[in-house]
């Protein structure tokens, strides 16, 4: 029993649990940040290059930053999320069994790397140094466990699968 349910844990389940366990407090505080002062939250550190590229290279007014600033806390929130829900799903084991959560990972791990990847080109083309290996550090965080989800495949159900083709579907079958 003990190594049955061993083996229901992927290495990606894994790794994302841990990016799950950064990105989840991380990305909240730097959005609830935003959330209770729009011009302030942007322009601290997690957010300080797309506040320097909006303010520099759009030259929007204030109003058009704050709003930009409630979008990338949205995005941001969005990607906490769907982490906790792949947390949530990776609790259960029926949903671990079934690969669940790996949705909820992928969307996360999709938008994730949308933002971090914009935020990286926002601090290459402003020269933020800091930002830009924060960023950088995150989408290559991001990439590594997407690229892990596509090679690391559980092993097939045979039973199921056996279920499925042994099955007798008689409306099914046009010919009978």
């Amino acid at each position: 029993m003990q190594a049955n349910r061993q083996a229901n844990w992927r290495l990606s389940n894994f790794s994302g649990l841990l990016l799950a366990g950064y990105f989840v407090p991380v990305w909240t505080l730097a959005a609830w940040r935003i959330v209770l002062s729009p011009i302030h939250g942007l322009f601290e550190r997690p957010n300080v290059a797309v506040a320097m590229f909006i303010s520099d290279h759009l030259q929007v007014p204030a109003l058009m930053t704050v709003r930009f600033a409630w979008l990338l806390a949205l995005g941001k929130l969005t990607v906490v999320a769907f982490f906790v829900l792949f947390v949530a799903l990776m609790l259960r084991r029926a949903a671990r069994l079934g690969r669940g959560g790996d949705e909820a990972l992928g969307i996360a791990l999709g938008l994730g790397c949308a933002i971090s990847f914009a935020s990286m080109m926002f601090a290459v083309e402003v020269n933020e140094a800091a930002a830009l290996q924060l960023h950088a550090t995150e989408l290559m965080l991001l990439l590594s466990t997407a690229i892990l989800m596509l090679v690391d495949q559980p092993p097939a159900n045979t039973p199921v699968e056996s279920d499925i083709l042994e099955a007798d579907y008689a409306l099914s079958n046009p010919s009978s």
